[in-house]
């Protein structure tokens, strides 16, 4: 059989420039930070003290308050994400064969609220005091399994997690799920709420964060010489992928066109990638032979671009390892640099931005970009957005685990 072709027909998000995909898009168009201090817990012993939240979120006027108390705040934030998502793709599922209709999502982390919680009422009221929705709550799988019955999807329902590849991963399974003729549409994307006291200390014990304390929306600085690490981020972002005829028959609005998956690791270390940059051009390079198009063609990286001395380092010179002299020709820009770092949703919201990029013909900037470094010398859209055409772009995701991703689209 045939690879069939598989297209994007929706899009939503949560995030800390915006409660929907739209808001956010316009925000990193014009260069805005979501970085702030935290308001969601005292900060005191953390020696970073700032993030990008999901601003002001309140759960009430997204859910009935007695559905919100059965919720972990990943899987609120990635329903509110696809609600938006199917929604902008105009799908009737009381028309399409259900069984036919698939759910891959990605999350790192999953339920870390509730765990705190829940462990802190434990401890001072005891063990017969825990909710009964405690389990339901905290399961990776969680939002899967709410987004498949808010929406009434039949089709395989299952949850990546690789760090911050995991999004990408569910992606890449989303298509080949399509590719392979096992579903007409998934929804897929990825969701993250980890920004928790005890979440905040773990990356500030592996000095992962930037500690600019007295200048956040300054800090995540992808690619600058002076970036001290990244900065947290958390929500998360849908994607209705179709396969192609069917969104053309029903008439769907296409964005573009999923085209190439790569997936690799590192086989080096837990949280430090390799040097040599081997997997993440291993995973560029596959997705490029997956996609069948010349490597001279893709014109926009969206980058991982944590803003960490390493990553970056190490992702441009994956790039020029790939692309050779056509290096210096891509636009690279990171979605990072004003949304933090969503963890295991990052490469959803990516690959949603990445998306809109083609269809726009807009490439969002790389903010805080100030001092070059000569290990970083590509060109990151600084500071300003840019309007460019492009044909093909590339969205990469890095991983703790040595999990490399990459995910190629095409206009359509």
């Amino acid at each position: 059989m045939a690879r069939r072709r598989v297209v994007i027909t929706g899009l939503g998000a949560v995030s800390s420039l915006g409660m929907d995909f739209g808001s956010t898009w316009d925000n990193l168009l014009r260069g805005m930070s979501g970085a702030g201090p935290i308001t969601k817990f005292d900060t005191a012993k953390h020696s970073c003290k700032f993030a990008c939240e999901v601003w002001g979120f309140d759960a009430e006027k997204y859910f009935p308050r007695i559905e919100s108390k059965r919720l972990d705040l990943f899987t609120m934030f990635y329903l509110i994400a696809a609600d938006e998502a199917m929604k902008a793709s105009g799908l009737d599922l009381g028309k399409e064969d259900r069984t036919r209709a698939a759910c891959i999502l990605g999350t790192g982390i999953g339920g870390i609220h509730e765990i705190e919680a829940s462990k802190v009422l434990q401890r001072e009221r005891g063990a017969d005091r825990v909710s009964p929705f405690f389990i339901p709550k905290i399961m990776a799988n969680a939002m899967a399994g709410q987004a498949a019955i808010r929406f009434g999807l039949l089709g395989t329902c299952y949850v990546t997690s690789s760090a911050c590849a995991s999004a990408s991963h569910a992606i890449g399974l989303a298509l080949r799920t399509i590719q392979w003729g096992e579903a007409d549409m998934v929804l897929t994307g990825g969701s993250e709420a980890a920004t928790t006291e005890l979440g905040l200390a773990g990356f500030c014990s592996l000095k992962a964060v930037s500690t600019r304390n007295d200048d956040p929306k300054r800090a995540s600085r992808p690619f600058d010489r002076d970036r001290d690490g990244f900065v947290m981020g958390e929500g998360a972002a849908a994607l209705v992928l179709e396969e192609y005829e069917h969104a053309k028959r029903r008439g769907a609005p296409i964005v573009c066109e999923l085209l190439g998956y790569g997936s690799t690791d590192d086989a080096f270390h837990i949280t430090a990638p390799n040097e040599d940059a081997d997997g993440p051009s291993r995973a560029i390079r596959q997705a490029i032979q997956d996609a069948g198009v010349q490597p001279e063609r893709i014109g926009y990286v969206n980058a991982h671009g944590t803003s960490t001395h390493l990553n970056d380092k190490i992702e441009t010179a994956a790039l020029k390892r790939v692309f050779g002299d056509h290096a210096r020709k891509l636009a690279v820009s990171s979605t990072k640099s004003m949304v933090g770092h969503l963890l295991g949703a990052s490469g959803a919201i990516e690959l949603a931005v990445t998306a809109r990029s083609l269809q726009l013909g807009a490439l969002h900037p790389t903010i805080n970009y100030e001092t070059p470094d000569p290990d970083c010398d590509l060109d990151y859209v600084p500071n300003q957005a840019r309007e460019q055409r492009v044909d093909y772009a590339i969205s990469n995701s890095l991983g703790f685990g040595g999990h490399n991703t990459c995910l190629l689209v095409g206009r359509v």
